[in-house]
């Protein structure tokens, strides 16, 4: 049998880009067909390889800008366009705002039917560069090859980095990353070389062998540093030689942990913290308040940026002081504490029961006695004897995953009638899906966009709702 002869790739020439997809790819028209266009901008001209194409719709990559968008930059990161992350490194900060503004008001008009006359405009992180105060790192023995790799062929393949995206088992070393602040790059490289020099294997994500998995990184805004080292089939001393290395190349950090992961996956969170050095947790502040990280603790991963988005709710919530508060999706009870000084008591509901356990201690930490939480699957925690064991709220919060919330939960909240709701979302689409049936009984009427994560289309929204007929 013939060797198979691969097909010529179909270039298109000349083609505008006009838009931006919720996935951050560029948008363009060719007769009835529409582009999604990776790495294009709208305003560029361009020439675009045909990589998949269905009945309406194709996908393609930029191969040769013809001419430059206004809002076109170079990317600052040397990894841009292999690492999966930093998708929007080539549009100018401005850029990216406007077009996750307009994202959002796109979802609420086309999928919620909302009036977002009331949008106010998106507010910038100050932070555009290490900004992320938690970043997750996998070891491989199968390292992604650039073409800058091809040409020397190293024969060492391991790597310590990102997934690629599309490939589960290959990994593209990082040398320098721009999310996270200092000693992260150096902590990372002198774990990988460390490794490599003492012949330390990495895991094969295939044959699920290999000594070293995954190393996590936490840094607070306190100056605060945690370091946890995911191992899977250490040879003996191998843990001790590897931490103790980690210990006096860095004798500052605060919490220097690691777990012995034998499972197909990748999820710490049935898995045993072995404590090193130092503590089992870090602390993040806001306002005074001291919040409690450990190791498998949610905390949001734009830490200054955290404090902005707690502040507009607070502002959009408008607490006098006699309020009960209902928080949903509390996780470790952040949103719950940081306005609990000014409510008379707020009710923080959560599925994961370690979340909560965070959020009571949270709450200890910091002498706060009017928070109460409990875990459960919101649908089922969240029923007419509960509301009348707690009392019907005045307001309620709500921070969702991306998938929104369960209908029953929407409904639920309808019959609750609380005067306002506070609704903040990671995902515009599913809010608005939410937002078109509380508007029953609900008017929205300010809407907050922010940035909590730039070079990427991610968005938070902030809806303020009030319940109809009263000022």
């Amino acid at each position: 049998m013939g060797r198979r002869i691969p097909q010529e790739k179909k270039i298109l020439n000349n083609i505008t880009i006009i838009d931006i997809a919720e996935e951050g790819k560029g948008v363009a028209k060719q007769d009835d067909l529409v582009l999604f266009i990776e790495k294009g901008v709208p305003g560029d001209v361009v020439d675009v390889e045909l990589q998949r194409k269905k009945k309406n719709f194709a996908e393609g990559r930029v191969v040769n800008v013809i001419q430059k968008s206004e809002h076109r930059v170079d990317p600052f990161c040397p990894h841009f366009g292999v690492c999966g992350g930093c998708k929007w490194q080539h549009m100018t900060y401005d850029a990216q705002l406007q077009f996750k503004q307009q994202s959002v008001d796109n979802a609420l008009l086309r999928i919620g039917k909302v009036d977002t006359s009331s949008m106010e405009s998106i507010l910038p992180s100050q932070q555009t560069a290490y900004y992320r105060n938690k970043l997750e790192f996998t070891f491989s023995n199968k390292r992604w090859l650039t073409s800058v790799d091809e040409q020397v062929a190293p024969d060492n393949m391991d790597a310590l980095g990102f997934h690629v995206p599309g490939r589960f088992d290959k990994i593209l070393d990082i040398d320098h990353c721009f999310l996270q602040q200092d000693p992260s790059n150096d902590l990372r490289n002198a774990i990988r070389d460390f490794a490599v020099a003492e012949g330390i294997t990495f895991y094969d994500l295939r044959a699920h062998e290999g000594a070293l998995r995954n190393l996590i990184i936490r840094t607070s805004s306190t100056g605060e540093v945690m370091v946890i080292v995911v191992f899977a089939y250490p040879e003996e001393e191998q843990v001790e030689q590897l931490m103790s290395f980690i210990d006096r190349r860095f004798p500052d950090i605060t919490s220097l942990l690691y777990i012995v992961n034998q499972k197909r996956n990748d999820t710490i969170f049935d898995q045993e913290i072995q404590v090193y050095k130092g503590r089992d947790f870090i602390y993040e502040e806001m306002e005074g308040l001291k919040f409690k990280i450990g190791a498998k603790s949610f905390y949001q991963t734009n830490s200054h940026q955290a404090y902005e988005l707690y502040k507009i709710t607070r502002e959009f919530a408008d607490l006098k002081g006699h309020e009960l508060v209902y928080d949903l999706y509390t996780g470790a009870g952040t949103i719950a504490n940081f306005v609990a000084r000014t409510v008379k008591e707020v009710v923080g509901v959560e599925y994961v029961p370690s979340a909560i356990e965070d959020a009571k201690l949270n709450s200890e930490i910091n002498g706060i006695g009017n928070t109460k939480f409990y875990a459960g699957d919101m649908k089922d925690v969240l029923t007419a004897d509960f509301v009348s064991l707690h009392g019907k709220p005045d307001v309620v919060i709500t921070d969702p995953p991306r998938a929104g919330m369960h209908a029953d939960v929407v409904q639920r909240i309808l019959e609750m009638e609380a005067e306002k709701i506070v609704y903040v979302s990671c995902n515009a689409a599913t809010q608005a899906r939410d937002l078109q049936i509380l508007t029953e009984k609900y008017d929205v009427v300010r809407i907050k966009p922010v940035d909590m994560f730039p070079h990427t289309q991610h968005v938070e929204n902030v809806v303020l709702l009030k319940i109809k007929g009263k000022a």
